[in-house]
């Protein structure tokens, strides 16, 4: 088994470098692990590289809520301090702490 360093980690709040939304990170992917139609679905200009990180997102914009896949390549620490208003958040974690959720005993070890 090997170990993946991630820039990113769950709980962690974090924004898209290109699109407008934001999202609390649920679980991560050491590497890419979705359908190749999602992947060739996205534009070739944009499209990330398979070998890094991907994190599943629960993930907010203007108008709605929503779960998303995204490559580290693709995310930025989130420094607005305000807490993610997606609905399954509070089923996930705990208490916001500013820039992350406190994760539930379940993640813990």
């Amino acid at each position: 088994m090997s170990v993946t360093n991630t820039q990113f980690s769950i709980g962690q709040v974090v924004k898209h470098r290109i699109f407008d939304f934001r999202g609390v990170i649920v679980d991560v992917d050491p590497e890419f692990n979705n359908s190749e139609e999602w992947w060739l679905a996205i534009p070739e200009g944009v499209r990330p590289r398979k070998d890094q990180p991907f994190y599943h997102l629960l993930a907010e914009n203007e108008s709605t809520s929503y779960e998303a896949y995204v490559s580290e390549q693709n995310l930025l620490i989130d420094k607005t301090g305000e807490p993610v208003n997606h609905p399954q958040v509070a089923e996930v974690f705990g208490e916001f702490l500013g820039q992350s959720y406190a994760l539930p005993d379940s993640y813990r070890n």
